[in-house]
């Protein structure tokens, strides 16, 4: 009897286990399909759309031109057309020259998003605005956020705008998924907070009060690893992750100048 109930236990935790070890394996194969939801292009081909050779692949841009002018590069987020964002940012940067890159395998862009794509394609991005325009801010929406952060610790910018932001995916993960060992699973981290004491640039982080995508917990964790002085946060009341440019002061936080917080950043 006690013999049967023990070869009984075994059999469940035999099953159990290998149960946990198929769902880790799913979740292994599957991650990248969770993270990226790429978007096709709303608006047609025409003056707006840029080409860009990046490595082996093509990319596309969105455009608004401006010679001379300084220049705003945009990183959107994991399922956004940031085709559809140009005519606010127009509107909210009348006097820039505007770039919103359509990551890989997005709005007509060859190639599959990872993070190290996404990475490579933002320097390749910065390096041909950099050479045309005098001065180079940057925005990252969300996933554009982890981007846009990796640009800015690695290149000189004017300016650096962070909207619902997060300190890394491994962190949003584990807190999503707490049974799984997510941070052995990961293919792409976008650890933002190791990459944001690099930073120079004056940043503001805006945040969702009601954000259940990314918690606001999250952005206020990112903002604790820039280096003194470099980053302010501002909490956009009765919005969540995807209504936060329903906000009447949105924009406004976006193109109010950004004020360092009275203290020098760490050298």
């Amino acid at each position: 009897m006690h013999r049967a109930l023990h070869k009984s236990l075994l059999r469940l935790l035999l099953l159990a286990g290998f149960g946990y070890l198929g769902l880790c394996g799913l979740v292994f194969a599957t991650q990248r399909s969770l993270i990226y939801l790429p978007q096709p292009r709303t608006l047609p081909a025409g003056p707006a759309l840029m080409s860009l050779q990046a490595g082996d692949v093509r990319l596309q841009l969105s455009v608004r031109g401006r010679t001379h002018a300084p220049a705003l590069i945009y990183f959107g987020g994991n399922a956004e057309d940031v085709s559809l964002s140009v005519d606010a940012l127009a509107a909210a940067f009348p006097q820039h020259a505007l770039y919103l890159l359509h990551y890989r395998g997005y709005g007509g862009s060859e190639g599959a998003p990872t993070e190290a794509a996404l990475f490579s394609d933002a320097l390749a991005v910065h390096a041909h605005v950099a050479a045309r325009h005098p001065r180079v801010s940057v925005i990252g929406r969300s996933l554009g956020s982890g981007v846009a952060v990796y640009l800015a610790s690695r290149r000189e910018v004017e300016s650096l705008l962070l909207v619902t932001p997060f300190d890394s995916i491994a962190a949003l993960a584990s807190r999503q998924f707490p049974f799984l060992p997510v941070r052995w699973l990961l293919l792409d981290r976008y650890d933002s907070a190791a990459y944001a004491p690099a930073v120079r640039a004056p940043t503001r982080i805006l945040v969702a009060e009601r954000d259940q995508v990314i918690p606001p917990v999250h952005s206020q964790r990112l903002l604790q690893a820039f280096a003194p002085g470099v980053a302010e946060l501002r909490v956009l009341a009765g919005v969540g992750h995807n209504s936060i440019a329903g906000h009447p002061d949105y924009l406004r936080q976006l193109t109010l100048p950004i004020e360092r917080q009275g203290r020098a950043p760490a050298e």
